[in-house]
C-alpha cells in the first residue's frame, strides 16, 4: 500500500468490520450497522464503494453477490494509518504520540512489553547505522 487517502472515522469503522469478517457482503454489513449504529443500507454501500476506491478493500462476486475483502492484512493497513497521521497531523513528528502513550494511553502489560521490545530494536537499529 503506498500513500493512501485520508480516511473518516465511519470509513475507519466499516474498514475494521471487514478486515474482521471478510468476505462480508454489503448485507452483512449493512446489518451490523443498522443495528449498532442505525445506519441505513444505502450509506454503507456508499463508504464501502469509497473504501474500494481509496484502496483500502476490494470488491469480488460470490455466488452472485458483491463481497468486500480488504487489500492488506490488518496489521499492515493499521501500520500505513498510523504512518499517514504521524506524516500529516503531527508533522513527521512523533513526540505528541509518545506523550500520548505516556501520559493517556491505557497500556496493558502485553502492549508495555511490545513498546519496550521495539525500543530495543530501535536502539539496535540506530546502532547499526554509520
Amino acid at each position: 500500500m503506498g500513500k493512501t487517502e485520508n480516511i473518516g472515522r465511519a470509513e475507519l469503522e466499516i474498514l475494521l468490520y471487514v478486515q474482521d469478517h471478510h468476505p462480508a457482503s454489503v448485507r452483512e454489513v449493512a446489518n451490523h450497522f443498522a443495528e449498532t449504529k442505525g445506519n441505513e443500507r444505502t450509506t454503507i454501500l456508499t463508504v464501502l464503494e469509497r473504501l474500494r476506491k481509496k484502496g483500502y478493500v476490494k470488491r469480488r462476486k460470490i455466488e452472485g453477490l458483491f463481497h468486500y475483502i480488504p487489500s492488506s492484512p490488518k496489521a499492515n493497513m493499521l501500520q500505513k494509518l498510523v504512518d499517514d497521521f504521524v506524516e500529516e497531523a503531527l508533522g513527521g513528528s512523533v513526540s505528541p504520540f509518545l506523550a500520548y502513550l505516556v501520559n493517556g494511553a491505557k497500556l496493558t502489560n502485553e502492549e508495555l512489553h511490545e513498546l519496550k521490545q521495539l525500543v530495543r530494536e530501535l536502539e539496535q537499529a540506530k546502532d547499526r547505522k554509520p
